[in-house]
């Protein structure tokens, strides 16, 4: 049973990933995705310089982990090879071929773990077994997979690229004002945001949809341009890590594999759990984490067992009980 509906944010801490959405007044408004075990905005921890260029501020750095990320303000005294302490201040990033590494900066603070996912979200977070029935993640699962968003009078299509997140809208310009606001907020999207309206020639009703923006993204911390004369809008967000669509976008098969993890784990009753999938899954479903869904289930480990199957979608993995 889902714990008792509460507004504010709710975290599950899932299998392999944590998941959290905001409610005001028992709707979901807002949701974050994060995937432990990579480095985090605000981890202080010591490090070593493995490269610097010359008269730069700039170099790489490794972490005890082995995971490099980029530095910047370093202080001329630093020399390749030398340990310094690091604050990180942006998780690395996917893209398609290539890794933007984290990024970091020197500091003077003790050294303090990542926050956790809970912590970072403020003092009315709180952690549950499961979310409540009004909250509906597979629907921010699917348009993060999809890349598309339905609305009465047309779409909206995301675009993932190494410039900016793209957001085409795809019908009515002004019906799909609220959308573009509610998904900025549900993928949690942040950093360069370019959302291409209809070209419209008419300069009044340009500037009464620029202000139907302006109030859609009101309390979401943003700039932004005015839209120019062919419907298009670029924001500038904070950005400390990948969106829950860049997330899901820029590693499927890691996507595929956690929510058929939170599918299994919320399958309830006696006997063996069955997880059927596509085989491209078999690598990222690792043994330690298949050993967290039996203990969560409360079964043994041989009473989980996995079902490739070549025809199903990647995104369409599911799970049952079976008895034998």
């Amino acid at each position: 049973m889902a714990d008792e509906m509460s507004d504010g944010w709710l975290v599950e801490e899932g299998i392999a990933e944590h998941r959290a959405v905001r409610l005001e007044n028992g709707h979901m408004v807002a949701a974050r995705l994060e995937w432990p075990g990579r480095l985090v905005a605000g981890e202080i921890a010591d490090a070593i310089l493995l490269s610097r260029t010359s008269s730069s501020a700039r170099g790489t750095a490794r972490f005890a982990s082995g995971e490099e990320a980029l530095v910047d303000r370093l202080p001329s005294s630093i020399s390749e090879g030398a340990a310094l302490r690091l604050e990180v201040t942006r998780a690395a990033l996917g893209e398609r071929g290539r890794l933007k590494r984290a990024q970091a900066r020197p500091s003077e603070a003790a050294i303090r773990p990542a926050p956790t996912l809970t912590e970072r979200l403020g003092n009315d977070a709180r952690i549950v077994r499961r979310f409540p029935d009004v909250v509906d993640w597979e629907d921010v699962f699917a348009a993060a997979w999809s890349g598309q968003i339905d609305y009465a009078g047309g779409a909206l299509l995301l675009a993932d690229t190494p410039a900016m997140t793209l957001i085409d809208v795809d019908g009515t310009a002004r019906a799909a004002v609220v959308e573009v606001a509610k998904a900025l907020r549900l993928l949690d999207i942040g950093g360069s945001i370019g959302i291409d309206f209809p070209t419209m020639t008419e300069k009044a009703v340009r500037k009464a949809l620029d202000a139907s923006l302006e109030s859609a993204l009101a309390g979401w911390s943003h700039e932004r341009t005015a839209m120019n004369g062919f419907g298009f809008v670029q924001l500038v967000a904070r950005l400390e890590g990948p969106s829950i669509f860049q997330r899901v976008t820029r590693s499927r098969t890691g996507a595929a594999a956690r929510i058929l993890l939170r599918r299994a784990e919320r399958t309830e009753g006696p006997g063996t759990l069955l997880l059927t999938c596509h085989p491209a899954l078999k690598a990222k479903l690792r043994p330690e984490w298949l050993a967290e869904l039996a203990r969560r289930t409360g079964r043994s480990a041989d009473a989980v067992e996995l079902v490739f199957e070549p025809t199903l979608a990647l995104e369409a993995g599911h799970a049952q009980i079976v008895t034998r």
